[in-house]
């Protein structure tokens, strides 16, 4: 069953408003991308991974997965394209807060972006359902870096630039060898898998009843 991202939106308050915050929402979607991506790889162990993670909460998807695949021995650098103190949301902060402490992650921030490492895998964390008109910098930079670099590429939610509502594209896009969405597939996805890749919906322990009146 496919959902609007509208309906998702709303699923996603009502299972907060029951208790089941955004937060622990966050933390099961990084981690269930995580597991899925971990389904192509042997093992990540000592992998170069750069995670590029925008200012709201798909870029916290990403930083919860930093912070699983450092736990799994990979070389993570983290790429923030913008300031932290612009965070958007306070799970995505909190998330953040954390890899400050965690000197295994390397977190970079601003427009700069000067890579002294090969990655082996990217993972899209830039932009998620609330796009909007033109992409501009330094997501526009982030998303051709990604086009043009030889690896794997992941996508988490949405590739940047896909409309998850109508399948429709920004002026520049991301173009994916898996995505992973959360929850319930979203309409747009499905009809660009020219985008996505490899495309699977997981389950990040909202409960059933907030769906009530919803779907």
């Amino acid at each position: 069953m496919e959902i609007t991202v509208d309906q998702m939106y709303q699923i996603e308050n009502k299972g907060h408003d029951m208790g089941f915050l955004k937060k622990f929402m966050m933390e099961n979607a990084g981690a269930a991308a995580v597991r899925r991506l971990l389904t192509k790889f042997d093992d990540v162990a000592s992998k170069n991974i750069l995670i590029f993670v925008g200012l709201g909460n798909n870029g916290g998807d990403g930083l919860v997965m930093a912070r699983h695949l450092a736990g799994y021995g990979s070389n993570v650098t983290v790429m923030l394209l913008g300031e932290p103190e612009k965070i958007k949301t306070e799970e995505s902060n909190w998330n953040w807060s954390i890899l400050q402490k965690m000197p295994s992650v390397t977190l970079m921030s601003g427009n700069s972006l000067n890579f002294d490492f090969k990655p082996d895998i990217v993972i899209d964390g830039i932009l998620g359902t609330g796009i909007s008109g033109e992409i501009r910098e330094p997501y526009a930079s982030a998303i051709n870096f990604i086009n043009d670099t030889d690896c794997y590429k992941f996508a988490v939610d949405v590739p940047s630039g896909l409309d998850p509502q109508t399948g429709n594209t920004a002026n520049i896009f991301t173009k994916c060898d898996m995505t992973v969405t959360f929850h319930k597939m979203k309409e747009g996805i499905p009809k660009r898998k020219d985008l996505t890749g490899e495309l699977y919906a997981e389950k990040i322990g909202i409960p059933v009843e907030a769906e009530e009146g919803i779907v």
